[in-house]
């Protein structure tokens, strides 16, 4: 069995234990589309904390994620600064956590397994009404500023020059709960004149770097990946830019959400957030990695998705274990 498929069970499950009556929320008169056991009074579409004190959760340790990435390993190195700087504003032990999905992201939450962490653009709106997630930052420039793009890749030289150049071709997507790597190019192109699936045939890579590579590669015709992420790529010479052409890219999207869990006392959270907007990415590992931005800025779902939720309905999409297990 794929650690996917490990994974995708896993989170299956343990949404049937905790989705019962026993944990369900069934006094809640508002929830939109957060799952049964979160609540969301105050209509901000993120799950309210617990009302009960006793529910509330304040530990020791802390865990932290980031979404995943193609080498684990080294995003553990990068993050190390901001890990010390946690440790030193809340008190507390930080520890990073790898993860290898977008699923098991969500459970890991979801279980309290994790308490804080990053989660890509896409898949943020599963960890809202599955996970009880809250998030709270994005990565910005200083004058605030924050985003990527969805871009097209082709090779060099391909014939491929335009978006309605990729009927008949065999184009890379990256997975079913990706915004760039699917769920906007579902939305999006078939006003640029060409309708994935039917155009085209979609193949799934797992990964934007595994979009990329296929597509320097000659595996893939074209692809749909994040800026953000071909940009990093690009920096640690994983290839070269001179090997691919650019046809299309969209307006800004945002770019990685990062949240911490519902229930979470209110000074711990507090704390958290002290950590994230008093980090000072200059001159660490985490600064040069992500070239462009130098602070984390303050947003809020219910603003800051709003593109996002349209682009997901538009492709049908619902909160649902089922629909994060399609990943």
């Amino acid at each position: 069995m794929s650690k996917d498929r490990i994974f995708t069970t896993s989170l299956l499950a343990a949404l049937a234990m905790t989705g019962t009556a026993a944990f369900a929320q069934e006094d809640c008169a508002e929830r939109g589309a957060l799952d049964t056991m979160f609540c969301d009074a105050n209509g901000d579409l993120v799950a309210d904390a617990p009302t009960d004190a006793s529910k509330l959760k304040d530990p020791s340790t802390l865990v932290f994620a980031y979404t995943p990435v193609e080498d684990p390993a080294i995003y553990a190195d990068i993050w190390t600064p901001f890990i010390d700087h946690m440790k030193a504003v809340t008190g507390k032990d930080v520890q990073f956590f790898a993860v290898q999905s977008n699923s098991a992201e969500v459970e890991a939450m979801r279980s309290g397994r994790l308490h804080i962490a990053g989660f890509s653009t896409g898949p943020t709106p599963f960890a809202v009404n599955l996970a009880g997630v809250e998030p709270f930052a994005i990565m910005g420039a200083d004058d605030g500023q924050f985003g990527y793009k969805l871009q097209v890749y082709t090779q060099a030289d391909s014939d491929i020059k335009e978006m309605p150049d990729l009927k008949g071709k065999r184009v890379a997507h990256t997975s079913p709960t990706s915004n760039s790597g699917n769920q906007a190019p579902r939305a999006l192109f078939p006003d640029l004149g060409v309708i994935p699936d039917e155009d085209y045939e979609v193949t799934y890579s797992g990964s934007h770097d595994q979009s990329m590579l296929g597509v320097v590669a000659g595996d893939y015709d074209a692809a749909p990946v994040a800026s953000e992420v071909v940009d990093r790529m690009a920096e640690r010479g994983l290839y070269d830019p001179a090997d691919v052409r650019i046809i299309w890219e969209s307006d800004p999207f945002p770019t990685t959400s990062y949240g911490l869990a519902h229930d979470l006392t209110p000074e711990l959270k507090d704390k958290i957030k002290e950590a994230f907007f008093t980090f000072d990415f200059a001159g660490t590992a985490l600064g040069e990695e992500f070239a462009g931005v130098s602070k984390f800025v303050p947003i809020t779902y219910k603003d800051q998705w709003a593109v996002i939720r349209q682009i997901q309905a538009a492709n049908g999409v619902e909160y649902t274990p089922q629909g994060l297990a399609a990943e």
